[in-house]
């Protein structure tokens, strides 16, 4: 038996809205069984613009029954059979959450008639209902109603299970395809032409708009997990609604897809990217020379426009690197701001200060060690060419680093000779640099340093 279940709500996703109106067709492919409506109070007010769409009133609702008091009904009517409707998983996330909230787990087959439409009649200008329905000449009466748009969808289903010459409807019941995951909008074929490798995938609105922005060790297997679960709160919903197709570029790694994908979130800036665009390393190693002409090393915040020697995403990290320098070329702890007890003091065993914050040590002589130190930051910023694996077995891929700085990214034929980085780069696409790509590539050549060509 089939539950053809249709609601208005109060807003696009669960966790924050209300429902306003249900409806529910029991049919067993023949015959109409029982139907099921009730306009209920969502306990939040109607917002003016649904009100408009729907017709439904903050008045219309005042005295019905809130989803609390329907849901054993409700609950026993979609648990016994298998639940369909026009974007399933929109309808399925709603009542499932409020039915958990009323202490019941709803757990039942679902159909979408949208994904069974595109199936079973290929080829419509649309597939919303109301357009829909009006290709293949269904009589849809009081739209926007959830009484009205449930006998609708439940005449549109009788029509999909008469027209079902390859066994649409059964293929989906019985677990031989996941297409019912996939958002409304979203094409199988374009998932199905995705390769199990790693990349960047891109997803885009209606409007061919990129909107996310992701990468991948497994691109097939990365992009099919969005897809999976309930979660009912306004980010997810809207983003699924939005989804309309999907795109990518193989990359010869994860490291590649990584760097590509920072670039391209920083190019695109997609409306559902949001940590990376967040990103900016916090701290940063400055020098600067102070009113008695002595060069000074600090740790400080990162800020706007600065240019500090080195970046750091936590602060022990910058004060754990400027430690190293202190005692390898015996910098001041108080000049460095180590120490903020005033001057060094004179006898301490692990002392690297010679009196510079004291005035024993002239500056010109006390400088010459803070520039080696500088210098020797500069040396942690090296030029090298890490090669890696390319996308296909005749390639490599390669990365340029030029002075600290990602300067290119790109594949070459796996017998070129790779002795000379000035050679290799007309074959590089070339990328901005920043401090994030930056330490992700510098990190990852320190846990590998065989695949680094440094000559």
């Amino acid at each position: 038996m089939y539950a053809i279940v249709d609601i208005e709500t109060t807003g696009g996703h669960a966790s924050a809205n209300g429902i306003t109106d249900i409806a529910i067709v029991v049919y067993d492919g023949h015959t109409i069984f029982k139907r099921f409506h009730s306009l209920v109070n969502p306990g939040v007010p109607i917002p003016y613009f649904i009100q408009t769409l729907t017709g439904i009133s903050n008045e219309m609702v005042q005295e019905a029954p809130p989803f609390h008091v329907i849901a054993p009904e409700v609950y026993e009517i979609l648990s016994a059979n298998i639940f369909v409707a026009h974007n399933v998983n929109f309808d399925y996330s709603f009542i499932k959450y409020h039915l958990s909230r009323a202490g019941y787990d709803l757990q039942c087959k679902k159909l979408c008639t949208i994904r069974l439409g595109r199936k079973i009649f290929p080829g419509m200008p649309s597939y919303s209902l109301g357009k829909l329905c009006h290709s293949l000449q269904i009589a849809a009466t009081d739209r926007h109603r959830a009484s009205g748009d449930a006998e609708a969808t439940a005449e549109l289903f009788r029509m999909l299970l008469m027209n079902d010459q390859e066994g649409h409807v059964a293929g989906f019941l019985n677990g031989r395809t996941s297409e019912q995951q996939l958002p409304p909008n979203l094409r199988k074929a374009d998932i199905d032409s995705l390769p199990k490798t790693p990349g960047v995938y891109y997803f885009k609105d209606s409007k061919g708009t990129v909107i996310y922005v992701g990468k991948a060790v497994n691109l097939k297997k990365r992009v099919w997990s969005h897809f999976t679960g309930n979660k009912f709160g306004r980010q997810r919903q809207e983003f699924l609604r939005n989804i309309f197709s999907v795109s990518y570029r193989a990359c010869g790694t994860e490291l590649m897809a990584l760097i590509l994908e920072a670039s391209e979130i920083k190019r695109l800036w997609p409306a559902n990217n949001r940590a990376m665009k967040r990103y900016e390393p916090a701290f940063g190693l400055y020098a600067y020379e102070d009113q008695l002409g002595y060069l000074r090393l600090v740790i400080d915040k990162k800020r706007k426009n600065s240019a500090p020697l080195y970046s750091f995403n936590r602060v022990s990290e910058g004060y754990s690197l400027l430690q190293k320098l202190i005692h390898q070329f015996e910098l001041c702890p108080h000049l460095c701001f180590v120490s903020r007890k005033g001057i060094c003091p004179e006898l301490a065993e692990d002392a690297a200060c010679r009196g510079a914050c004291r005035g024993a040590e002239p500056s010109s002589d006390y400088n010459l060690r803070a520039k080696g130190a500088i210098s020797e930051i500069k040396v942690m910023l090296p030029s090298f060419l890490l090669v890696d694996n390319g996308r296909t077995d005749g390639e490599k891929g390669v990365i340029r680093m030029n002075a600290g700085h990602l300067h290119g990214m790109g594949y070459v034929s796996s017998d070129m000779d790779l002795s000379d980085a000035d050679a290799v780069a007309p074959f590089l696409e070339l990328y901005p640099s920043n401090d994030y790509i930056r330490n992700i590539i510098m990190d990852y050549a320190a846990k590998h340093p065989e695949r680094v060509n440094r000559s």
